[in-house]
């Protein structure tokens, strides 16, 4: 006999079963084969209860199931799901949290972290210590300065490559933009120059360094391959950088200003707007206008294992989630950065640091520890054009992006923030630009080519560990009481 159902009205609710989910035919207590076949009279009670119709068409009540106005049979969880104890849709928005939040707190072991940022805030209202405040302030914020990067990788799967760029841009460098805004705030221009100045030294020099020495190491036998017009572009960038913040430097150190501590901020703020614009022109000929010669891997994308997997990249937490976080991260961060902002001049003190050092040194390995990760990973597996776009694209981001972006902040706050990093500085930034630019411009990178690179960054670190910062009142030796 033939099985196939005749009754459209039946077929209709077979189909509408079909379409459901679980919890909806658990519900009705049938199986597909129990709709099909002709109801026994002991079984009609259910059906009359959940489907009634007046013409006894077993039609559902579309209404109530489905809410939509186009017809387009959305379920109405809300409406369907209801009982005395509470509503289903409450169940499925506790899930949703309880999910993201397992998914953001709980899925990296670097999260463990987490408590000293809350226990450095507790150190500084009991105790006052200022150097212990210092470094759990650290320890707390390189977790959430990955979360960060996380999420903000999350939210440019739904924005696209353009949107996801600028995403990068601002986020990328989000944790030492909000310290350096907060060291602004309390005219600590001095530290927030070396952080930035730190921030491109360390992922120039050690970040890469230790990514090729690390990628050489696996891959003895032969040498790595990276895209040449990539890096030679950024190397323009950052070539172009310090010629930005040689000029004022000159200019102060020559005395040879027009108006005597007027031109040189002018300058400054002046070239920044330059800068700005031609960060903006980077990103529109890499995103848009040339971009199938580069690879799309920004500091935010640094998980992406290739660049034909971007379109298949499924995300984990949705847009809305991913906007909260950002939120929920950035604020953290901010709170967070005060307290380590607040305490580095004692902190310096305490530990008999120089203020240079911590600011070019300790914050710059600290706060990108999480990035420094990620481009030693990604080498080790053969992928130098990710290890690349997370060194060499964070310190074009930051000297084309970063440090522009602080001259106008302080410009809007009334703080005179300039482009003069000193001479000592500007030397160490030019001498090292010229140096990464050579070891890039074959290609191919070995183990040696590391090796050569941790060793600079090891001769950076001890020149400012004796280095006084003349215009810095707290790197003056403290005096001894006779």
């Amino acid at each position: 006999m033939d099985t196939e159902v005749k009754d459209p009205a039946t077929a209709r609710l077979h189909s509408y079963v079909e379409m459901g989910s679980m919890e909806l035919q658990s519900i009705l207590g049938y199986d597909d084969q129990g709709l099909v076949a002709a109801p026994e009279k002991k079984d009609e009670s259910p059906l009359k209860t959940l489907y009634s119709s007046g013409s006894g068409s077993f039609e559902p009540p579309l209404k109530a199931l489905y809410s939509s106005g186009s017809g387009t049979f959305e379920p109405n969880l809300k409406a369907l799901y209801t009982s005395g104890s509470g509503s289903y849709y409450r169940r499925v928005m506790k899930n949703t949290v309880v999910n993201s939040i397992r998914t953001v707190v709980f899925s990296s072991r670097l999260n463990l972290l987490m408590p000293f940022g809350p226990l450095a805030i507790v150190v500084d209202k009991v105790t006052s210590h200022h150097g212990w405040v210092f470094l759990l302030s650290l320890l707390g914020i390189i977790p959430l300065a990955e979360r960060l990067g996380y999420a903000t990788e999350q939210l440019a799967c739904y924005t696209g490559p353009t949107v996801g760029g600028l995403l990068n841009a601002t986020f990328g460098n989000a944790t030492e933009l909000i310290i350096s805004t907060y060291a602004l705030r309390n005219g600590m221009i001095r530290v927030v120059q070396q952080s930035l100045l730190g921030s491109i030294l360390s992922n120039m020099l050690l970040v890469l360094g230790c990514a090729f020495f690390a990628g050489g190491l696996v891959f003895s036998k032969r040498p790595q391959v990276f895209d040449k017009p990539t890096a030679a572009v950024n190397s323009g960038l950052l070539l172009m950088a310090v010629m930005g913040l040689l000029f004022p430097a000159l200019l102060h150190s020559t005395h040879t200003e027009l108006h005597f501590g007027k031109s040189e901020l002018a300058l400054s703020r002046f070239t920044s707007c330059i800068m700005l614009v031609a960060y903006a022109s980077y990103l529109f000929f890499q995103l848009k206008s040339q971009r199938s010669l580069y690879v799309l891997v920004d500091e935010g994308e640094e998980i992406h294992s290739d660049a034909s997997d971007d379109d298949n990249e499924v995300p984990e937490i949705t847009k809305c989630e991913s906007i909260i976080w950002l939120t929920i991260l950035t604020a953290w961060i901010s709170v967070l950065s005060e307290y380590l902002v607040n305490a580095i001049e004692g902190a310096s003190v305490a530990m008999n640091i120089p203020v240079a050092f911590i600011s070019v040194i300790l914050l710059p390995i600290v706060g990108n520890a999480a990035e420094h990760a990620g481009a030693v990973m990604f080498a080790m597996k053969d992928k130098l054009d990710i290890t690349l776009g997370v060194a060499i694209g964070s310190s074009t981001q930051i000297s084309m992006f970063g440090i522009p972006f602080c001259v106008m902040v302080g410009w809007s706050m009334g703080v005179s923030m300039d482009l003069n990093f000193q001479l000592f500085e500007t030397a160490v930034l030019f001498i090292t630009v010229l140096v990464v630019a050579f070891m890039l411009q074959e290609g191919t990178s070995n183990y040696f080519k590391g090796l050569m690179l941790i060793l600079c960054y090891i001769i950076v670190a001890g020149s400012f560990f004796v280095h006084i910062d003349p215009t810095a009142i707290q790197d003056k030796p403290p005096e001894t009481d006779d």
